[in-house]
């Protein structure tokens, strides 16, 4: 792993998380929901001109302009994240074919729940996934307080209860976000068990400092186009 890509992950104990004291205070959420709600207004002008272009461009595909899919949110409870479809509309199909007959993309999805060459994605996906565009919706789930801008990526049900295990607790404690930690030391070049690290780091030390330097260096992820 490069030393960038390994900048926020050197251990639990070592990540830039610890480096920030947990607000703990009562007013911390309500804090961190002000911020969601401020931001996204200040941004709003650029945010809707993205949003439209990226909306022009995922209707070239057909179908449905939008995806969603039920996804755990702080205490357990379910929420429909949304994001703009990227996929073939036989997506699920496709994965289990390529599972049962590639073992090598078998241990990649087993590790990672990512796939580097993924059958499903169409080529006009593929790339609103590198750029993250395709996440923009979400910020319709962060204004209406299921999300927060920062925060552990969303996850299902089945996936929270195999890969998290006994650190459930700490994606449970938080707002699933739209950007994190993950997000900004390294992504898809982790293992899953480097993210849930990284959500319990976050967890325990989440504080307005560390969200806006997240935020911050979210803009360089997203620049160097790193999505998958």
């Amino acid at each position: 792993m490069s030393e960038k890509g390994n900048l926020l992950l050197r251990s639990p104990s070592q990540t830039v998380a610890n480096h920030f004291v947990s607000d703990g205070t009562l007013f911390w959420p309500k804090l961190k929901r002000v911020l969601d709600i401020v931001l996204i207004l200040v941004f709003s002008p650029l945010l809707v001109l993205v949003f439209v272009f990226t909306a022009t461009l995922a209707s070239f595909q057909g179908g449905p302009l939008f995806f969603g899919q039920d996804r755990i949110g702080k205490n357990g409870k379910l929420f429909r994240v949304w994001k703009f479809r990227t996929m073939h509309r036989n997506a699920d199909e496709a994965l289990i074919d390529l599972l049962s007959k590639n073992p090598v993309a078998a241990h990649e999805w087993t590790t990672k729940r990512k796939l580097q060459s993924d059958p499903r994605v169409t080529r006009l996906g593929g790339f609103l996934r590198r750029t993250s565009l395709d996440e923009l919706p979400q910020l319709w789930n962060v204004f209406c307080g299921e999300m927060s801008l920062v925060g552990p990526r969303p996850v299902p049900g089945d996936e929270l209860r195999a890969e998290y295990r006994g650190d459930a607790w700490a994606y449970l404690s938080c707002k699933p976000g739209l950007t994190g930690l993950w997000q900004v030391s390294g992504r898809n070049m982790l293992d899953y068990t480097q993210r849930v690290q990284l959500d319990v780091a976050y967890s325990r030390r989440q504080n307005l400092s560390l969200d806006l330097l997240i935020l911050w260096r979210t803009i360089a992820v997203v620049l160097r186009c790193t999505g998958r």
